[in-house]
């Protein structure tokens, strides 16, 4: 081997040798047991970030350490290709979202091949792919006739003045991030999945995935929302139209002072006209139709209203309650409708006092005088009702029911479930995403389109129209076409899918990328699904992840599949953070923009001194970022990955270091050298493998620790995927080879130097795969096979202590223990007994006679 370790020589050599040997090429036909692993899949930004290199070095670390322990891995790479960053893109290089996408595939998969992950690359695949999109059309038509996708009406962010619908991240302090215009909410017709019919389903089985982060199913269990209560019917006064409300305090009923709307409510209009408030209530709704909903969702936002001029009335005390449109109340929620409690809801009770509305207490904590409650804030605990007429001195908790059943009873409202999760609506009035496979005909209505006729194909040789908007609906080449149902002319719809639809199956389609007869080879996913062990980040908890839990329990209602979870174990991965600096001129700098002096951070593009901030998430726009490729050129792959994995557990977040990268590269280079130095002497050696009687007490002492260290890199992997205490154990051991002072001369040395250095090989195979499969085949192991050899085993029997117990006595009786080295001559022995504290208590001002030593077990103090 050569004398010095250089990983531009190393690295490229391994990769190319893993690739012609299809090294890491996963198939069915295995006896042995599978495991999927499988990482979140990239968009095609162009370039890897530090946030990439640790979430697939925490992923390639598992597949390889299953791989060696016998397992038939699938780990797979591919690119979730489509959506709206290629479009802005393209817009800021005057370029293609095609062109653009693919040359950043191509970018990537240089990158990530460079990083050594052993993916199995033949199984590919990109999501604007039309042999990909064309299977989830083909679903999509499958959903249409089940009545699982329908189409109705949503508001959309919507901007005048560029003629098109934009995402949340595009709306700017209001306005649209491209033209600086206002953004208003504008009812469009959209394509619905009925994700809602699997509401209950869905919530049950969070319980079920016993793999999974509490803190992410939590989030689904909020996100999905379930609410047990009442819905009530309130009839609107002079008029036989009625408003429903959904409500988890029935109880509180007989305190209900006025309602409110959501501005985008469908009977604003019908209560307000002929009221003499139509302007009044106009205004507020364009108002209203100009600011975010997530605005309007948070709990410090100012609340404000208008009277519709209608009244409505109480069911159970024909109460007469004006109704207002109020910012705080979403059509999201519920039936965008609320029944408002001023004393027992604080929103309520601000929008009261705010607007002159009666506040009635209802509800009283025992041994509370009624006078003394909602003075200053509202109660929303439970209690006893008061004001409730016939309910009165109900415990809240029973008059829920009892009030429920009375409305029940006089068909003025029953039990209810609601849930906050809404059905998912796909339509993106975008370009870059997969079409949806319907046609809209003048006589036949909306048609889907023929299986036959699938894929419709996105056409790529359009370009986007001013501001961004979507060319499908002025191209005639793609919308104008014929009905399949009568043949005469008719239109596309020119809307595309979420880009979550591409996400929700893409892990069934990697078991069989290139079956062209369906979504996926049903024995192949038969065989593959669910995933073992699914690897991302914890903003995914209730996108992504949750619908992909729903499109699984969709095609098992097809029976397309026979399970309902996708994904066994769930790992969300720690952020990669690193500390800011910015300049008073040029505001935030790049770490190749900061100079140091004095350990004082200056600008470099102006010479002043610079301030360093938080620590915070690696990010484009506060420039705290690492360039991947910078760190590859100077390190290599194996120090990043080692730097990635040795700084924190996967689950924590990983603070950056430029002397964690340093003492990573430091490490492999000490390794190389110690075995480098043994290179000669272990050469023909066999790994030692026989009994501790063997050996001398040096050869002891490492072979021990050998076994030690693989049974806690064993564990932390296995248990915990603590890889950084892992790292450790190996750096300890390493330590004890450096210092283990064995004797040459004793016949067994040289195999117990053999055995630890081929464990230390084996323990950071799947950590550091390129310098391991250097030095693995110095030691004349077949070239290239690493990753495929057995996990070292570890025996118990070889785990002895370096230490041993000794008992004390003075005069015959047990006065004290302790620890020492096993090697412990008998003057430390006698030394460390006479210093134990319990000891000296004993013989305290006692002339000592004598102390016997009895080797490996006793001492005895005789006064």
């Amino acid at each position: 081997m050569e004398t010095r370790y250089n990983p531009k020589q190393i690295e490229p050599k391994w990769q190319a040798v893993w690739e012609k040997n299809q090294q890491f090429k996963a198939s069915e036909a295995s006896d042995r047991e599978k495991y999927y692993l499988l990482e979140m899949f990239p968009y095609p930004s162009g370039k890897i970030h530090m946030g990439h290199v640790r979430n697939y070095t925490i992923g390639d670390v598992i597949a390889r350490y299953k791989r060696m322990q016998g397992f038939n891995v699938l780990h797979p790479m591919g690119w979730d290709a489509f959506g709206m960053p290629a479009e802005n893109a393209a817009i800021a290089n005057d370029t293609h979202p095609a062109a653009w996408t693919y040359a950043n595939i191509e970018a990537m998969r240089t990158q990530l091949k460079r990083m050594g992950y052993s993916y199995d690359w033949d199984r590919e695949l990109a999501t604007c792919a039309p042999e990909y999109y064309k299977w989830e059309q083909w679903l999509f038509l499958k959903m249409f006739d089940k009545g699982m996708a329908y189409q109705g009406e949503s508001y959309v962010n919507w901007c005048e003045t560029c003629q098109t619908v934009l995402a949340n991240e595009q709306v700017e302090a209001g306005e649209c991030w491209r033209c600086g215009q206002p953004v208003r909410q504008k009812k469009l017709r959209q394509w619905f999945f009925k994700i809602t019919d699997y509401a209950e389903d869905l919530l049950n089985h969070c319980d079920q995935l016993p793999g999974w982060p509490e803190k992410v199913t939590t989030m689904q269990k909020n996100w999905i929302g379930k609410s047990i209560g009442a819905e009530i019917s309130f009839a609107v006064e002079k008029s036989d139209l009625q408003i429903k409300v959904f409500t988890t305090r029935p109880d509180t009923l007989f305190g209900a002072t006025f309602m409110c709307l959501a501005p985008e409510h469908p009977l604003v209009q019908p209560l307000s006209r002929g009221t003499g408030r139509e302007a009044e209530v106009d205004a507020f709704v364009e108002r209203m139709a100009l600011q975010s909903h997530s605005d309007r969702m948070l709990e410090n936002y100012e609340k404000e209203g208008v009277f519709t001029g209608a009244w409505c009335i109480n069911p159970v005390n024909g109460r007469r309650m004006p109704v207002y449109l109020a910012n705080f109340a979403l059509m999201e929620y519920g039936t965008g409708a609320v029944m408002s409690v001023p004393a027992h809801d604080q929103r309520d009770y601000d929008f009261a006092r705010k607007y002159g509305l009666d506040i009635i207490v209802v509800i009283c904590p025992r041994k509370a005088a009624v006078n003394e409650v909602a003075r200053t804030e509202a109660y929303t605990g439970e209690g006893v009702l008061v004001n409730s007429e016939r309910f009165d001195g109900m415990e809240s908790t029973a008059a829920k029911e009892a009030i429920t059943d009375d409305l029940a009873q006089r068909n003025m409202g029953k039990k209810a479930v609601s849930y906050r999760l809404r059905d998912w609506g796909i339509s993106r009035q975008r370009y870059w995403g997969a079409p949806i496979p319907v046609i809209h005909c003048p006589v036949c209505g909306t048609v889907p389109v023929r299986e036959e006729d699938l894929p419709v194909v996105l056409p790529e040789d359009v370009d986007l129209l001013e501001g961004g908007r979507s060319p499908l609906a002025a191209t005639k080449s793609f919308a104008e076409t014929t009905c399949p149902a009568c043949g005469g002319p008719a239109r596309r719809e020119t809307d595309t899918m979420d880009t979550f639809v591409e996400s929700s199956w893409y892990f069934e389609r990697y078991c069989s990328p290139r079956h062209n007869t369906g979504m996926f080879d049903p024995s192949a996913v038969a065989y593959w699904m669910p995933v073992d062990q699914y690897i991302g980040g914890v903003e995914h908890a209730v996108m992504h992840l949750l619908y992909s839990r729903y499109f699984t329990r969709v095609l098992k209602d097809m029976e397309l599949v026979d399970f309902k979870e996708p994904f066994i174990r769930l790992l969300t991965q720690g952020m990669v953070c690193k500390e800011t600096v910015r300049c008073p001129e040029h505001g935030f700098l790049y770490p190749e923009e900061v100079d140091y002096r004095q350990d004082q951070p200056c600008c470099r593009i102006c010479g002043k001194a610079a301030a360093v901030g938080r620590v915070e998430k690696m990010s484009k726009s506060k420039k705290n970022v690492v360039d991947p490729n910078v760190l590859l050129d100077e390190y290599g792959a194996d120090t990043v990955r080692l730097f990635c994995l040795f700084a924190a557990p996967p689950d924590r977040s990983l603070e950056w270091s430029e002397q964690g990268v340093e003492g990573g590269f430091r490490f492999l280079n000490r390794i190389w050298r110690l075995i480098k130095d043994w290179e000669t002497v272990i050469g023909d050696a066999q790994s030692f493998d026989g009994d501790l009687d063997e050996l001398d007490l040096a050869g002891k002492r490492l072979f021990s620790k050998t076994h030690q260290t693989i049974r806690k890199v064993t564990t932390d992997i296995e248990e915990r995927f603590h890889f950084n205490t892992a790292i450790s154990a190996v750096m300890e051991l390493v330590n004890a080879m450096y210092t283990a002072n064995l004797d040459m001369q004793h016949p067994y040395a040289a195999n117990v130097m053999r055995f630890a250095v081929e464990s230390v090989i084996l323990l950071l195979a799947p950590v550091v795969p390129h310098i391991t499969e250097e030095l693995w085949s110095a030691l004349g192991n077949e070239p290239g096979k690493l990753s495929s050899a057995q996990w070292p085993s570890y025996r118990n029997d070889a785990m002895v202590s370096d230490t041993r117990l000794m008992v004390v006595q003075v005069n015959g009786k047990l006065r004290g223990r302790f620890q020492i080295d096993a090697d412990a001559d008998e003057e430390t022995i006698r030394k460390t007994a006479l210093a134990d504290e319990n000891v000296r208590r004993f013989i305290h001002g006692k002339p000592i006679k004598k102390v016997i030593v009895v080797k490996d077990k006793l001492v005895n103090v005789v006064v």
